[in-house]
């Protein structure tokens, strides 16, 4: 497999307020949770060919820096997630995370992001946590989990909320995921449904890249929704 060129960052553009507006171009985020990732940089070369730039690794996954700064270094976009305290936020992003991602409002964090320049994706499910995820800087606001609730209830948080950036997140796969889209969300995280842990710990590079071209494919129709 010839490895792709890495993703330009687009921080640089004065026209990205957040350093997530990418995400209006690039609408999922794959999230990695896997007891061994042979090859950080592969792994996102193989989503890259499959049509997905933005990896998140989290800190339920042994080494989670270690794998940062391999893919990070190799030129590739990618976040950490699960980041619960300030010292966690100043590891990832030492280590190459562009971007934190949360499992709920963790002022913490936002203050350790907002230290380091980086954007945050604060946790939320409830208007009052939206409110609260934006009141403290989120970049985007991910609803988790996005299964419990469905694809609907992202039409009725943009009611109150049309200008937030919200992310699906939590069973989302290849045959909701347009769905979820159409319905309001910016961008959905892919997860088991792209990278299931034995196929990342057994490094089958092109297995992980058709799982990425059919869920990108999936997400196809929702596009300009």
């Amino acid at each position: 497999m010839t490895e792709p060129s890495a993703p330009t960052d687009p921080s640089s553009d004065p026209s990205v307020p957040t350093g997530l507006s990418v995400l209006r171009d690039e609408p999922v985020i794959v999230v990695v949770r896997a007891p061994r990732i042979p090859d950080a940089a592969a792994l996102c070369a193989a989503l890259a060919e499959g049509g997905i730039n933005l990896t998140e690794f989290t800190y339920t996954t042994p080494n989670v820096t270690d794998h940062l700064l391999r893919a990070s270094k190799a030129g590739w976009r990618v976040g950490v997630g699960t980041v619960l305290t300030a010292e966690q936020a100043r590891r990832g992003v030492e280590a190459g995370a562009s971007f934190l991602v949360t499992p709920g409002c963790r002022p913490e964090v936002a203050g350790a992001a907002a230290a380091a320049g980086v954007p945050v994706v604060l946790g939320a499910l409830t208007p009052t946590e939206v409110a609260h995820a934006v009141d403290l800087g989120a970049a985007a606001v991910k609803i988790f989990p996005a299964r419990a609730f469905g694809p609907g209830y992202f039409k009725d948080l943009r009611g109150p909320y049309p200008d937030v950036p919200l992310v699906a997140s939590g069973g989302v796969n290849a045959g909701n995921a347009a769905e979820f889209l159409a319905h309001g969300a910016l961008a959905v995280c892919a997860g088991t449904d792209v990278v299931p842990p034995e196929v990342v710990a057994a490094g089958d590079w092109a297995e992980i890249t058709r799982r990425a071209r059919a869920f990108t494919a999936a997400c196809a129709g929702a596009a300009g929704a």
